[in-house]
């Protein structure tokens, strides 16, 4: 089926997913999770590494398919969609944005590379990356080495973030970049993630739980598995395993008022 916009609307319909390299004793990466996400909400995905909340943002993205159950984007099983007009669709920021060797210019154009030099200043200010870019010797020309080793985790981010803005994505699919920040960009960063996903469906891979707390709605997810769905507040109140995780990631008693 064609796909010209999207309207945002995810479910996750009885959605089991086991890689094919997993050996025969290993458990599925994702067992019967049942969601429905509404057009334009923000939703949080958190749990420990091996929970499944990066398998279930590929699903979306169609890097994999579902081996049981089946991935809908606006009431439509994604392997029905026409794969390349449906990619145009999605914003996707990895962990580990790669970066070729090129200008801060060419890296923010990559997935538009018609795009206008305004169009590529107008997603970096979007994003509130401009000043940054602005700073550096040669501006929006200046040369990036392979993998932006020459720039900072921050800076690598604010570009990454601004590439997926000049795309005007329906769908946002954004896996946190784990690598420390100072606070002054960390600050940057969650403003810039937080502009990106106003206006569109997003979805989170929080490995910072301070990102968790600003989204919409919380998922937890353990061994593959949905057991906690809610908002931040919700989730704290209920005392459960939301609130663990917030007490070891925090230090700070569950009463306490999230961060920023």
């Amino acid at each position: 089926l064609p796909v010209d916009r999207l309207e945002g609307k995810i479910r996750f319909e009885k959605v089991g997913f086991r890689y094919g390299t997993a050996s025969p004793n290993a458990s599925d990466a994702l067992r019967d999770v049942d969601l429905t996400i509404p057009a334009g909400q923000t939703v949080a995905f958190v749990g420990e590494t091996g929970a499944g909340k990066s398998t279930l943002v590929k699903l979306v993205a169609r890097f994999y398919d579902p081996t049981s159950g089946a991935v809908m984007v606006d009431g439509r099983d994604v392997r029905d969609l026409d794969p390349t007009g449906y990619r145009r669709r999605l914003g996707v920021v990895p962990q580990e944005s790669y970066l070729f060797a090129g200008t801060v210019r060419d890296a923010i154009a990559y997935g538009r590379p018609d795009a206008t030099d305004a169009e590529v200043e107008a997603a970096a200010r979007a994003v509130g990356a401009h000043d940054m870019i602005a700073r550096l010797p040669s501006g929006y020309l200046h040369p990036i080495a392979e993998r932006g080793r020459n720039l900072s985790a921050g800076q690598r981010q604010l570009i990454a973030l601004a590439r997926a803005e000049l795309v005007d994505p329906d769908i946002l699919l954004l896996d946190e970049a784990t690598a420390a920040l100072d606070l002054a960009t960390e600050s940057l960063v969650n403003e810039a993630t937080d502009r990106l996903a106003k206006r569109r469906t997003t979805l989170v891979v929080a490995h910072r739980l301070t990102t968790a707390a600003r989204a919409d709605r919380v998922v937890v997810l353990d061994g593959g598995r949905v057991v906690e769905d809610g908002t931040h507040a919700e989730l704290l109140a209920a005392g459960g395993r939301y609130t663990e995780l917030w007490r070891s990631y925090t230090g700070e008693p569950v009463g306490a008022t999230p961060g920023p």
